[in-house]
């Protein structure tokens, strides 16, 4: 009899497991305001969702909500009264107002906002939790890539004696800013000489209008341009080989995207700046999981965090083996950065008129 019960009972606890196991899955939603296929920034965040789902068992699905801010608040409004999500995933500044109207609807819905800030000393509601980027940090580092790159005579895509880079934002916000103000600092901490093109597209998701714009940059000079605008900074990579330039790619790795279906323009890639959403996606609802993950409160990732820097393949790790002395230099400017001897300024609480002088001061 007591044989019996000890077996009775090794049944009844592994029932109970394998429920516990089934009602733990988390069913978690990302709401992209655009589209997938950008090779950066939202296919960044797709890639964590698969992360998501092949180590943490999560249930995942990927909602594209275009381009329209008009789909975005319903859209965002529906999936959360549905009932099938514990955790919603939105991202990027636009999605703040919305997200902080909808989430004191839904107190038993978790949510999480990336590449944005949330004032919760304003009142927010607390189901909400906040990631954003040093990617100031990550830029100055593909700023003093790009400073050093111009400055070296003999490499082959170069033009010797003439100091000029670009970027190419996509519209001109904080964000984009806070970038685009790392890179030229970045540059001129290893290159006095620097001056630095920057242009606006005006759009996320035109990439012939990005490859015009580069052009004129190349076209003037520039040695290097640095995409900080999504897919239509796509257009950067195909204007570089055209025209026998460099190119920095931003958010996913441009060179291991495009190494099987073009390789003749990973050649013109000199790296990319990671700003790794899928990653800090992924630890954050690690933390979730674990019960772990403080809602309520803003936390801001960068090189200390492994979150943000430049791309460490194996067409980058060659080239540095090639240039040992630019090797050194970034890795001494890294340490400096994580320790805090290199003071980077952010776009973020600067008036338009202070960021309109830094760029100017850096043009051509």
């Amino acid at each position: 009899m007591k044989r019996v019960l000890i077996v009775f009972f090794i049944i009844v606890l592994a029932v109970i497991t394998a429920t516990a196991t089934v009602n733990d899955e988390m069913s978690i939603a990302l709401l992209v305001n655009g589209n997938l296929g950008d090779k950066s920034f939202f296919d960044s965040a797709a890639g964590g969702m698969k992360m998501m789902e092949e180590r943490l068992g999560a249930e995942i699905k990927i909602i594209e909500m275009n381009y329209n801010p008009g789909e975005w608040e319903p859209t965002l409004d529906d999936i959360s009264s549905s009932g099938i999500y514990d955790l919603i995933i939105v991202g990027t500044w636009p999605m703040v107002d919305i997200l902080t109207r909808i989430a004191p609807y839904y107190p038993d819905v978790k949510y999480i906002i990336f590449d944005a800030r949330v004032n919760f000393t304003a009142g927010d509601p607390d189901n909400i939790y906040a990631i954003n980027y040093k990617q100031n940090e990550g830029s100055f580092m593909a700023g003093a890539l790009a400073g050093l790159v111009t400055k070296k005579a003999d490499l082959r895509y170069t033009n010797p004696g003439v100091d000029k880079i670009g970027v190419l934002g996509g519209t001109n916000t904080p964000i984009t800013n806070d970038f685009i103000i790392g890179y030229i600092e970045g540059a001129r901490y290893v290159n006095s000489e620097a001056t630095v093109f920057v242009s606006y597209a005006g759009a996320w998701d035109d990439p012939v209008k990005g490859k015009e714009l580069s052009r004129v940059m190349y076209s003037n000079g520039a040695d290097v341009v640095f995409n900080v605008a999504a897919k239509t900074g796509n257009g950067i990579f195909s204007a570089a080989k055209e025209m026998d330039r460099y190119s920095i790619g931003v958010d996913s790795d441009a060179q291991l995207l495009y190494s099987k279906s073009n390789p003749a323009i990973v050649e013109h890639i000199l790296s990319s700046m990671l700003k790794d959403v899928g990653l800090s996606l992924y630890l954050s609802v690690e933390k979730y999981q674990r019960g772990e993950l403080d809602f309520g409160q803003n936390e801001s990732l960068g090189l200390k965090e492994n979150v943000v820097g430049l791309a460490m393949n194996r067409y980058f790790t060659a080239f540095l083996k090639e240039n040992p002395v630019i090797k050194k230099e970034l890795e001494a400017i890294r340490e400096k950065i994580i320790a805090g001897k290199i003071e980077i300024t952010t776009a973020f609480g600067k008036s338009n008129e202070e960021i309109d002088q830094i760029i100017d001061n850096a043009r051509p």
